[in-house]
């Protein structure tokens, strides 16, 4: 049964043209100044979702994002900030991307967070989708294989770092401690201090590829999964296979247990309204996150064409309402979102977490008005069960 919402914010400035007609995504460049502005509208998110009684407020660590889309490098930084500008919201890491990070100095910051914010920051780790950001930092993003088996070690250690008084770590990548003298004594044990207070750390990370070897990774350490907005929305492939994968643990979740399920959303009077208005940040969507493999169907062809202005309709490009369709964006009367969601309960009787957020590039004020819109009229009406 749904009861908590939460909102993915990724950290997008308001943009001064949106859509296919407006700026490509590539010769998208803004000042310093403009590019700050991000933290004032956080702030306002976090607020009003405190307000209204939303469960998580979800922000993704991105770096180098001079386009505008993606532009808060630090989520434990901005959490405890926020946790000291609301009451009840928890903040969560949408992801940390452990392969950027040394694993203890993510383990150490996380704890830091946990203990300033009273358990209100929640822990996420992701593998990274941006090879500017990961290859940057001195990490693999081009070779999959390689990047899957830095993350998992390290994962490893920052479980091992938050649950042992002190351990020692002999891998394919990390030897903790060195084995050095110290203070007269041969180091064999290291201590993370602190430690997060709130144990065990609740942990989510993202649900993609939903392959086995993954899946079965996140039930070693009980990893909970979020899957996104954006047409994976309804890939049933991933949800039945995180289940099969609680299965193979001995966990046997019910369906869509553990699992926050994604769905861009836009609410007005009618639906032709809502379509109206979504459109071109759905086309700002596309035009972001197209090149890196996430609007699932899109042709080599369509995507080309993505990249420029205009001709998307003579090109074939999916539009908000063949997204719509499959249920991963949605846009109608407030009536209507709550009879979706309630068919997401009778098709998943164990889910209980949804994440409902504003497209990329949707404007602060338009964001504010929509949260407040869906804790007024949609929320209650699931969370006071």
């Amino acid at each position: 049964m749904i009861t908590r919402f939460s909102t993915v914010y990724a950290g997008h400035v308001d943009l001064p043209d949106m859509g296919q007609n407006a700026t490509p995504a590539n010769e998208r460049r803004y000042c310093n100044e403009h590019l700050a502005t991000v933290f004032e509208k956080t702030e306002a998110v976090a607020r009003c979702m405190d307000e209204h009684g939303y469960h998580t407020l979800w922000l993704a660590e991105h770096h180098f994002q001079h386009e505008g889309y993606e532009c808060l490098p630090n989520i434990l930084m901005v959490a405890v900030h926020l946790a000291h500008l609301t009451s009840r919201l928890r903040i969560g890491c949408g992801f940390n991307i452990a392969p950027m990070w040394h694993p203890l100095r993510l383990a150490e910051d996380y704890a830091v967070a946990d203990i300033l914010t009273g358990g209100r920051t929640v822990f996420g780790v992701g593998r990274g989708y941006h090879t500017r950001e990961v290859e940057t930092f001195g990490a693999p993003m081009l070779d999959a294989g390689a990047n899957r088996d830095l993350f998992e070690e390290q994962v490893d250690i920052v479980m091992r770092a938050f649950e042992s008084e002190s351990f020692a770590h002999r891998g394919k990548h990390y030897t903790l401690p060195p084995e050095v003298p110290y203070r007269g004594y041969p180091l064999k044990e290291i201590t993370l201090v602190p430690r997060p207070v709130h144990r065990p750390v609740e942990c989510w990370q993202p649900v993609v590829s939903a392959s086995p070897r993954g899946l079965d990774f996140m039930m070693k350490h009980h990893i909970k999964g979020l899957i996104g907005g954006g047409a994976a929305t309804m890939a049933e492939k991933s949800i039945y296979g995180f289940k099969e994968a609680s299965e193979r643990a001995g966990l046997d979740y019910r369906l869509g247990e553990g699992l926050s399920l994604g769905i861009f959303f836009h609410l007005a009077e009618s639906r032709e309204r809502a379509v109206r208005e979504i459109t071109p940040w759905y086309e700002e969507h596309v035009k972001m996150f197209g090149p890196l493999g996430f609007v699932p169907g899109i042709t080599p062809a369509q995507l080309e064409a993505s990249t420029k202005r205009g001709g998307w309709g003579a090109a074939g490009v999916p539009t908000v309402e063949d997204y719509m369709k499959v249920g991963a964006w949605f846009a109608g009367p407030p009536e209507e979102l709550v009879a979706y969601l309630q068919s997401l309960e009778a098709r998943f009787p164990g889910l209980e977490y949804v994440h409902l957020s504003n497209s990329m590039g949707t404007p602060k004020s338009v964001m504010l008005e929509q949260l407040a819109w869906l804790g007024k009229e949609v929320i209650p009406l699931f969370a006071r069960r």
